[in-house]
Formats: C-alpha cells, structure tokens, sequence
C-alpha cells in the first residue's frame, strides 16, 4: 500500500510541475533575470506548495500516529553546518544553471530532451563527488542524525 501512496503522490506532483509550467527551464531562469525577461511565475507556484504544506502539516499533526508508519520520523538537527551551506549553495547554483530543480526535473526525464538527461546525469555525479569527500573527510562514522 505504501508503494502505491507514495506513486500517487509522486504523480500528483510530476503533473503539477507540467502543468505549471516549471518543468520547463526557460520559466524557472526567466524567474530569475530580474533585470530582463523576469516571470514571477514560479514565486505563486511556491507560493501555492507552501501554503498546500502547511496546510498539510497542520492537520497531519493533529494525529496521534502516521498512517503508514508507527510513529512520526522528522529531522531533529538544527545547526546550520558546512556541510548544509556548501550542499545549499551548490544546490542553487545548479538550479540557477539548468533551470531544473531535482523534483521538476523528474517528471521531464521521459520527455526526449537531452538537457534533462544532462542535469540528472550531473546531479548524480555530484552526489558521489559529495558522498566520496565526505567519506574521505569522516571515515566510516556514521552521520550525526
């Protein structure tokens, strides 16, 4: 049941991003070119998953457990660390190159556009680039949670 929630959910969401819009590229770098062909598009999109989140996040913790799952699972850090920073960063600088946030780019993949291919085929080499430097910087330790 839960592989079939979470394909739901999955595309809900790709058909969203295509309907908006924000699969394509040239809308998400339009929103940033401020100084030429600025679409503020992509701040309502936000600005709808936002408010949809938090919605979202108001009922669900009205509940006492999750339903797929026995108990609540969120992330407890707080701190602001290098590691968050400098992945933050690269993260926007991407996105500002490609125009393809990870989560829009999934649902174009299959669309027959070299340029989605690129990015993801980027994406994951940057994940091994990270989790190599971080293995050679942390040894076999686990992570702090």
């Amino acid at each position: 049941m839960r592989i079939v929630l979470a394909f739901g959910f999955g595309l809900i969401f790709g058909c969203g991003i295509l309907i908006s819009g924000m699969g394509n590229p040239a809308k998400v770098l339009n929103f940033f070119d401020l100084a030429g062909t600025w679409d503020p598009s992509l701040a309502f999109v936000m600005g709808g998953a936002l408010t949809v989140t938090a919605i979202g996040y108001h009922l669900i913790f009205r509940m006492k457990q999750p339903l797929q799952a026995s108990s609540f699972r969120l992330p407890t850090r707080q701190e602001l660390d290098a590691k968050l920073l400098g992945g933050s960063a690269v993260f926007g600088v991407g996105w500002g190159l490609s125009g393809f946030c990870p989560g829009g780019l999934i649902p174009v993949l299959g669309i027959g556009m070299m340029e989605p291919l690129l990015t993801a085929i980027s994406i994951a080499a940057g994940i091994l680039v990270a989790r190599t430097v971080i293995r050679l910087n942390y040894g076999d330790r686990p992570a702090k949670a």
